[in-house]
């Protein structure tokens, strides 16, 4: 990089840095960036270093402030003096996490400390602390010290590791990303026999201003497991609400932690007065760590000026379908003490949140109308994420028993026309509030109501979405990798586009078997190596968004090039096709298999290759080695593996013969399956070229990218949950934009503005940047 080039980020807008995150639900915090000095995208984490107006050199890592010059000593000095201050002989301490190396250096200060361990995942931390924060990194090259890059799970399964170390101190960040498995009962398991007889552990444990539950489920866990545990705290005005925690704990059932037993020099924030006062906790606090009392709920204010906690009335929620969706939304509804969540499942009873006394899990036949009916019935909303096939079923149901109904889907035109009586009962039925659609319609809607609020005209509109394998997950041929039904994936690229593209007048229309053919590189930034294609019809879309002006109007996917000549070769060789193959049998081989299919001489590999060659057509022989090579890695050519054959329940029930697209989509699930410890990723990007009331042009860009957590919540599963979870809020308390007699979309400002808002107090945002 260029000393003359100007480093941008999206979390940097106008010269001001924005920490919007759903660790402080309906706040944020801001500083002002005099430049910004480093920004990578690491192996595990978004990483940003910027020069702030105040606070010195400030370290945000996914988006979330991890340490300013100014204010860090507060945190690192309280961290590492609590655990270890009241250990009598803390020779050897671990550290997981920290790699900037601030506690390192607070540990190293203690003369009785003979070595100090530092464990963190991601060598980019320390590199980046050494050149940017140099006060902090010093511990990171202490002679007590000995730093290791590398898992700390791996670190602590590690035998030569079991009963090693007097303190262990986890310095995380926060539990919505790769941290999220620090905050478990799984790993202060490890924790525990990683620690000699009379050991201590100190831990992160965020803000009771915020995050009283879960600092009541860490007290609970770790209480479980230490005969000793405490909540401490400190100040800190960069973390959220100005204040973060600490569980304290020892397996001496004799030791007293809030009594320090040295002085410790060099400090900032630290002395024994402090250390004493720091486990002295606020009523409100203290009621809900130690009496188990329920933590409070947002206040919110009240006609008059006054607040209070709002109360609502009793709500029962019918969520039908338990897939990966389905816990973000049940977890977001359930902070509404107020709300009861019924699960239901088609074949087997769910076990999410099975032990909640809000949750209820039972199973329904969805092909059962009285069954689905009684299901229905008694429940304020009924939340589908079965398959769209089912919604108007479902609907039915809701009309009988006067229920409103949402769902994440497209609006279907059995939905549509279900429209007279469900207007006539007076429900609401709300769609299309997932990622995408939803997510894309509430920033698409606010920048075309932003533009034309101004006198402006959208004269172009792309919208391109993708949820795809994270760069270093995508290891295989496709570059993608199914965290659902492949088949559902296969089939959407049959589909035909329909868009409108300058300067052709009419609309354009490209078939399912040359949909993959249409597929074009797109540029977002230099890090991804994208193609996109057109989606569905867009066309509906000038109306639906109040954009007549468009001359340009494509939604469409993302997708790693590469993925769409592999698919187009799969097409021309009849894999994706869903009709009755009789020849189709279980006991052929995968090449046996090919070679009817392609008409091959033999099932040598050699005529297989160029039977498919014949096919495929290509005038690019890297394309064409690249399709080989993928037919190769799925087993197509292979003559000793048999292929398990599927079809339709129809087919299978007929005993005719499956199909070639089921066949295939079983080895494929099987093939490009996400490993333990991958993680996905979701890209959305709009588009709009606008012109301005005097004329000028411009082009605006909204821009989402956000990573799953390996073993963890994947990211399509929240960006879909979510907005469904934070809608289905909205419409259970009446919100008078959503709450109308009808089928709904977030297709207007007033409608998708509120879902908007208060995803944005979750973290879930776009970034709009005029390029």
């Amino acid at each position: 990089m260029s000393n003359s080039e100007v480093l941008t980020h999206p979390s940097i807008r106008d010269g001001w840095f924005h920490e919007i995150s759903q660790q402080w639900p309906g706040q944020a915090m801001s500083l002002k960036v005099r430049r910004i000095l480093h920004a990578e995208q690491s192996k595990f984490q978004d990483v940003l270093v910027f020069e702030s107006e105040t606070y010195g050199n400030v370290l945000v890592l996914d988006g979330a402030i991890q340490c300013t010059e100014r204010d860090e000593f507060s945190y690192q000095e309280m961290i590492a003096h609590l655990p270890i201050n009241s250990h009598p002989n803390p020779k050897r301490v671990l550290i997981i996490g920290g790699g900037d190396g601030g506690v390192l250096r607070e540990v190293v200060k203690h003369d009785l400390v003979e070595e100090a361990v530092l464990c963190d995942i991601d060598e980019a931390v320390p590199r980046v602390s050494r050149k940017y924060l140099p006060k902090m990194a010093q511990g990171l090259d202490h002679p007590k010290s000995k730093v290791i890059i590398g898992d700390g799970f791996a670190f602590l399964n590690d035998p030569k590791n079991k009963a090693s170390f007097d303190v262990i101190i986890t310095d995380s960040s926060d539990p919505d990303g790769p941290a999220e498995v620090l905050f478990q009962q799984s790993y202060f398991a490890l924790l525990k026999e990683a620690l000699k007889p009379n050991g201590h552990i100190s831990t992160q444990a965020e803000s009771m201003w915020v995050h009283l539950e879960l600092i009541a489920k860490l007290s609970k866990s770790t209480k479980e497991l230490f005969p000793v545990a405490e909540y401490a705290f400190t100040t800190i005005p960069t973390y959220p609400c100005g204040q973060i925690g600490f569980v304290v704990c020892s397996l001496d059932p004799k030791c007293d932690v809030r009594k320090p037993l040295r002085e410790v020099p060099d400090c900032h924030y630290y002395n024994q007065n402090v250390h004493r006062a720091s486990f002295t906790l606020p009523e409100f606090t203290r009621r809900v760590i130690e009496d188990g009392a329920p933590a409070p709920g947002p206040v919110v204010a009240t006609g008059d000026g006054s607040s209070s906690n709002k109360k609502l009335s009793p709500k029962k929620i019918l969520l039908l379908g338990s897939g990966y969706v389905a816990g973000p939304a049940l977890e977001y509804l359930l902070r509404t003490p107020e709300f009861s969540v019924t699960v239901a499942s088609q074949r087997n009873k769910s076990r999410l949140f099975d032990k909640h006394p809000r949750v209820q899990n039972i199973q329904v036949n969805v092909n059962d109308a009285q069954a689905l009916s009684d299901a229905v019935k008694g429940h304020h909303l009924v939340i589908s994420l079965i398959p769209y096939i089912y919604h108007a079923d479902v609907i039915k149901a809701a009309i009988e028993h006067k229920v409103d109904v949402l769902t994440t889907s497209y609006i279907s035109d059995a939905i549509r026309e279900l429209e007279p009586k469900i207007k006539e009962v007076g429900i609401t039925v709300f769609n299309e509030i997932g990622l995408d659609p939803g997510l894309d319609h509430l920033y698409a809607v606010k920048a075309i109501h932003d533009v034309h609020q101004q006198g402006g005209k959208i004269k172009s509109f792309l919208s391109y979405c993708g949820g795809l394998p994270a760069p270093e997950a995508a290891t295989n041929p496709l570059g993608y990798k199914f965290s659902w039904s492949s088949r559902g994936v296969l089939l959407a690229l049959r589909n035909t586009a329909k868009f409108y593209q300058a300067p052709a007048k009419d609309a354009q229309v490209v078939s399912g078997l040359e949909l993959m053919k249409s597929a074009k590189p797109y540029y977002i930034n230099p890090a991804f190596a994208f193609v996109a294609y057109p989606n569905r019809d867009s066309t509906p879309f000038r109306e639906f968004y109040g954009i007549p002006e468009a001359e340009t109007l494509i939604r469409g996917t993302l997708r790693y090039q590469g993925f769409p000549e592999f698919v187009l070769a799969l097409v021309r060789l009849g894999f994706l096709d869903e009709s009755t193959q009789e020849w189709l049998t279980d006991g052929l081989t995968w090449a046996e298999l090919t070679k009817k299919l392609v008409d091959a001489k033999s099932t040598d590999e050699k005529d297989l290759v160029e039977a498919v060659r014949a096919h495929v057509a290509s005038d690019n022989a890297e394309q064409e080695s690249r399709v080989l090579q993928g037919m190769r890695w799925l087993g197509l050519f292979d003559k000793q593996t048999k292929a398990t054959v599927h079809g339709t329940p129809a087919q299978l029930e007929a005993k005719k013969g499956g199909n070639l697209l089921d066949t295939l989509c079983k080895n494929l699930e099987e093939k490009c399956k996400y490993e333990p410890g991958e993680r996905d990723m979701v890209m959305l990007q709009h588009r709009f070229g606008i012109e301005t009331k005097d004329g000028e042009q411009k082009t605006l860009t909204s821009t989402l990218l956000d990573y799953g957590v390996p073993n963890g919540t994947t990211s399509m599963a929240k960006l879909v949950g979510v907005p469904c979870g934070v809608a289905s809020r909205l419409l259970l308390e009446g919100n008078p934009a959503l709450k109308q007699p009808g089928v709904l979309a977030p297709y207007t400002f007033e409608i998708a503005e509120p879902i908007r808002l208060a995803l944005a107090q979750e973290g879930i945002a776009l970034e709009e940047q005029y390029v």
